[in-house]
Order: C-alpha cells, then sequence, then structure tokens
C-alpha cells in the first residue's frame, strides 16, 4: 500500500479563501492517473483529503484563513 501525499499550503494559495482543487495542477500526477476535479475546503478544517486519490491537504503549521472576502 503506498502513502497518500500531502500538500502542505500557505493561507495565500486557498482559492476564494477556503480551499483547493484536486487535481492539483502543482501536484506531480501523471495524466493516465488524474480524476475528476473537485473542490476541497480546507479553511473549515486545516486540511482535506481526496476521496479520489487521497492527497491531503493541509495548511502549514501557524498560517491563518481570515473570514474576511
Amino acid at each position: 500500500m503506498t502513502q497518500d501525499a500531502v500538500v502542505e499550503l500557505l493561507a495565500r494559495d486557498l482559492l476564494r479563501g477556503s480551499g483547493v482543487y484536486c487535481p492539483n495542477p502543482n501536484a506531480d500526477m501523471k495524466l493516465w492517473n488524474t480524476h475528476p476535479r473537485i473542490y476541497l475546503d480546507v479553511a473549515h478544517t486545516g486540511e482535506a483529503k481526496c476521496p479520489y486519490c487521497g492527497t491531503v491537504y493541509r495548511l502549514k503549521a501557524g498560517e491563518v484563513v481570515s473570514g474576511g472576502h
């Protein structure tokens, strides 16, 4: 069994201030291994796991997401 990839994010990396899309264009995912693009809300809990590939997107330690738009 392979270990899931972990992508650490800065607060400024979050789209609309709260999440990311997976697969991420910066991820090292081969074209044959991609899946449908889905939005993952990271701001609510500090991390989110993709249900397709298992990649975990996590805020770096000390990062704070502002609530303002």
